[in-house]
């Protein structure tokens, strides 16, 4: 299996007046293309500013970092933005759609950054949303939602440029238990088709569905369970 994400050496270091506060402390991480991993540690162990690294909406104060093999420390912000709409997709806790658009416009906004075409959009946006299981709700505008359809939204709307990773930083944290398991389920179904798929979460039941949980404790990774 050929390495999608390789992380050497990466710190982060914020800096606040004349105080300096490290945050990432030389992080060394490799995930396989295909993997399903899981980010964990208490607040302020450097996990989502992890994520955002990966994600690429966040740069490193040192060290490399590879994505499909090309370094990306080395791209100006314009060509990070063509990265993260070419290659990832992004869920978050709070699902993040706007609020006067449909489902069916909000799933489309990638594209149009993509400068895809309006027919190739709708078509794409529409079978991303039968794929999430919203064929119905496709019209619907996000309150007219539960929390869990939204999040279905916000899945497709992270699949419609069919992204070859996915990152989803607490994708259940503002669902109930119920709702929470149909969107793992919905994760776990992605991965099986071949996505890469990292979650960060402080929640272990949702560690527990991935196939690596990778630990972290003050800016350091101390351990990686299969």
């Amino acid at each position: 299996m050929a390495s999608m994400i390789s992380l050497e050496d990466i710190t982060k270091t914020y800096h606040l007046d004349t105080i300096e506060v490290p945050v990432l402390k030389r992080v060394n991480l490799s995930i396989e293309e295909g993997e399903y991993v899981a980010i964990m540690g208490a607040s302020g162990s450097g996990k989502s500013t992890l994520m955002n690294i990966i994600g690429c909406l966040d740069r490193p104060s040192s060290g490399q970092y590879f994505l499909a093999g090309q370094n990306l420390t080395t791209l100006d912000d314009d060509e990070l933005a063509d990265i993260r709409n070419q290659y990832i997709g992004f869920v978050f806790q709070q699902f993040n759609l706007l609020p006067k658009l449909t489902s069916l416009a909000n799933v489309m906004l990638p594209m149009i950054y993509a400068d895809v075409d309006k027919s190739q959009r709708v078509e794409q946006a529409t079978e991303a949303l039968i794929q999430v299981g919203l064929s119905d709700r496709i019209q619907n505008r996000p309150n007219q939602l539960s929390g869990g359809q939204q999040q279905r939204v916000a899945i497709a709307r992270a699949l419609v440029n069919h992204p070859a990773l996915v990152l989803a930083d607490e994708p259940t944290g503002a669902l109930d238990t119920k709702t929470s398991e149909e969107i793992m389920n919905l994760l776990t179904e992605l991965n099986q088709q071949g996505t890469t798929i990292a979650i960060v979460t402080h929640d272990a039941n949702v560690a527990a569905r991935t196939k690596r949980i990778i630990r972290m404790v003050d800016g350091v990774i101390i351990e990686q369970d299969k």
